[in-house]
């Protein structure tokens, strides 16, 4: 038999553990960089498979759980994040959560629970692995502001030694059972900016004598949308989205200034450091054709999810011999993002797509209240770390 089917075959024999350890944490969320009694409790589960090293928090953090299987050799990492949302659950299920107003509603209360299935199956043949798998348990994956978790684990060192490194992600909008992977970029950057326009208010019956903001902002708003469509290649992918707008306080009162908030998002890096420049020359440029000036603020917060090729069908071929290749399919990507992007930019890695959507699936999409995880994919997200961490260490080229 080989290592991967001994591995799907123990995964099945450790399921019902594996959804008690999910509906478990579940039913206790924490919010980003909270994750203090999930930290504990994980290292606890960890300690009992007999993992000697196991260490909790990150930096400055008391959150995060990292731990270690294996002897001295190569070294691979598995990752898997922690946090929830502030959201009140709406989903009936008999392990709802009793943290009123937090709940995971992304899935990783799922990616904790594999990862925990995938330490119990590497455990039992630890003194057979052929090198070190790292279990990186991260802290704030979804309040990247000011500051990831990922930033922060990588900081802390966790990276270090690390050969390379796989992730997943259970995946609403993929059917259930299907394994999504790219072989390049696989989710988009996602970076905040903020304009502010400023002019000469007045009143609304006498436009004249103002230098109006509003209609500057209107003007850029109109312009905003040509950065995808006149600035960049049409084969390349931005998203530049506005998602507050703020002017003045009465309707017969023209305000001296706009603030307008928003997202860019793109699949390449190079994109990225060009669209601060793209969007301060647009927005200075239209607010002074208004007689108004302008200026822009851009934080850089999460970059692309680019996946190593080699990596990316070294985990593809082992899910193709584990589920069926009629179960893997290469996918287009998402501009929805990850913070497993800061671990890609340091060593070689792929983060693929669990799919759990579909019929008999679940109904709702990741972020709703009512959104919830098909348990029957637990197993399957928990063998395929395993054999892949295995697969890494072993074929070694």
């Amino acid at each position: 038999m080989s290592v991967s089917n001994s591995f799907k075959g123990h995964s099945r024999d450790i399921e019902r553990k594996i959804i008690d350890w999910y509906r478990h944490l579940h039913r206790h969320p924490e919010l980003s960089f909270r994750e203090i009694e999930t930290s504990r409790w994980i290292a606890e589960r960890l300690e009992e498979m007999g993992i000697d090293d196991v260490r909790v928090g990150c930096g400055d953090f008391s959150s995060g759980v990292v731990a270690e299987i294996g002897k001295e050799g190569p070294t691979v990492a598995l990752r898997a994040d922690m946090d929830a949302l502030p959201v009140v659950e709406d989903t009936g299920l008999s392990f709802e959560s009793e943290n009123v107003g937090v709940m995971h509603a992304c899935g990783h209360d799922a990616h904790m629970a594999i990862l925990l299935g995938a330490a119990e199956i590497l455990s039992s043949r630890a003194r057979e692995l052929p090198g070190r798998v790292r279990l990186v348990f991260q802290p704030s994956e979804e309040a990247s502001v000011p500051r990831s978790g990922a930033d922060a684990m990588v900081d802390s060192g966790v990276l270090d030694g690390v050969d390379g490194i796989f992730g997943l992600h259970v995946w609403q909008p993929l059917d259930s059972g299907i394994l999504g992977w790219s072989d390049g970029p696989l989710m988009g950057s996602s970076d905040f900016w903020k304009v502010s326009i400023e002019g000469k208010g007045g009143h609304g019956a006498m436009p004249h004598q103002t230098a109006d903001p509003t209609v500057a902002a209107g003007a850029f708003l109109m312009a905003l949308q040509t950065i995808a469509s006149r600035q960049t290649d049409p084969l390349d992918s931005v998203v530049v989205s506005v998602g507050n707008l703020r002017a003045g306080e009465a309707f017969n009162v023209i305000p001296d200034m706009v603030t307008i908030e928003g997202t860019a998002r793109t699949l390449s890096r190079e994109i990225r450091d060009e669209l601060p420049g793209r969007i301060e020359t647009l927005v200075v440029n239209t607010a002074r054709a208004f007689g108004c000036g302008a200026r822009l603020e851009y934080l850089k917060n999460l970059p692309p999810v680019i996946n190593d090729g080699k990596m990316a069908r070294r985990i593809s071929d082992v899910a193709s011999g584990l589920f069926g290749e009629d179960r893997v399919r290469k996918i287009r990507p998402t501009m929805a993002s990850e913070d497993f992007s800061f671990y890609l930019e340091k060593v070689p890695g792929a983060f693929v797509f669990l799919g759990m959507g579909g019929e008999g699936g679940a109904d709702w999409p990741h972020h709703h209240p009512k959104f919830r995880v098909n348990e029957s994919v637990l197993v399957d997200g928990a063998s395929l770390l395993s054999s892949v961490a295995w697969d890494f260490l072993d074929n070694r080229d």
